[in-house]
């Protein structure tokens, strides 16, 4: 059985997952999560894109949000803000046992990496979930009201300020994670998720070594935008895009991997930026459904993913 590899971060990616596992071993697939997001809060270790690929493969998410975990209650925070305490940080009560639990596991000297693994172990995951590093590398947007954590960019404040430049902090020390580049030099296929492009896929592409591996390998490397007639499905990377001055379109996520891609699924309604794709960029284009709407379109995109890895 061919082994694949994927990119993830955010809803996006985790949604196109439920999807590809219905459909292809789970056991086989290793899945390389964003860390960027990563933030300390309320004393306790937060991996939001990592959470969200392990509660929406555990069948434990909120579906309606996205993110964190159905049905939870949020007496931790009710409780805290009596004290005090700012909680614009949505951390519900089992929510915050998943956290409690990592924090733990690192203050006992574990890796990222490791205590991921105790983690999804634990909820029935069975894709091989790595964090993009074990080193801390954080995510930070610089913005006319300062620079900030991406968190706070978009919970605390909403996204509603301008972008003036994106910056990994730490990623330039970072080290992929153990068994990162042997997965991208083992697999048969690469699939970068429709994840937002900036604060997703950027920051595991800018530890050193990942891009190096995606460009050398011989494994057909499919990316999926995130991106539909110009304008993200969920997720503020119009705004984070326009202040980088990237074009908002299925084409300029493209420009971003084009010296990895082989091939790039867009959305059947830009179709039209199919041959302009091709021509620029170098990259093979298919047009299918993209907006997953339903558990259905999500293994349809999936089963497309695999053939264009296939052939």
């Amino acid at each position: 059985m061919p082994l694949l590899v994927a990119l993830a971060g955010g809803v996006g990616a985790a949604r196109f997952l439920q999807g590809l596992v219905a459909i292809f071993p789970p056991e086989n697939l290793t899945v390389i999560g964003n860390t960027g997001d990563d933030m300390e809060i309320y004393g306790l270790y937060v991996s939001p894109d990592l959470d969200i690929v392990t509660y929406t493969l555990a069948g434990l998410v909120d579906e309606a949000k996205g993110w964190g975990i159905k049905g939870d209650t949020f007496g931790f925070l009710d409780m805290l803000s009596r004290y005090g305490y700012e909680t614009w940080f949505r951390i519900g009560d089992r929510d915050l046992a998943t956290h409690l639990h990592r924090t733990m596991l690192l203050r006992k000297g574990l890796r990222l990496s490791e205590a991921t693994a105790d983690i999804c172990r634990r909820l029935g995951v069975e894709v091989r979930l790595l964090p993009m590093t074990d080193d801390p590398v954080r995510t930070m947007i610089r913005t006319e009201a300062g620079t900030m954590h991406f968190q706070e960019y978009l919970v605390k404040r909403g996204a509603r300020d301008a972008v003036l430049a994106v910056e990994f902090l730490g990623a330039k020390e970072a080290k992929p994670s153990p068994g990162i580049l042997e997965a991208i030099q083992e697999a048969e296929g690469v699939i970068i998720c429709p994840s937002n492009p900036i604060v997703s896929i950027g920051p595991i592409l800018s530890i050193d070594g990942i891009r190096q591996a995606l460009r050398r390998t011989r494994a057909t490397v499919v990316g999926i935008s995130p991106i539909i007639m110009g304008a993200p499905v969920k997720g503020p990377a119009d705004k984070l895009m326009r202040g980088l001055g990237i074009e908002i379109s299925a084409f300029g996520v493209a420009s971003l991997y084009a010296d990895i891609l082989d091939t790039f699924i867009i959305d059947f309604r830009d179709s039209m930026l199919a041959k302009r794709i091709e021509s620029e960029l170098g990259v093979n284009v298919m047009a299918t459904d993209t907006l997953m709407t339903s558990f259905e379109v999500k293994k349809r995109l999936a089963e497309a993913v695999l053939h264009s890895i296939r052939g």
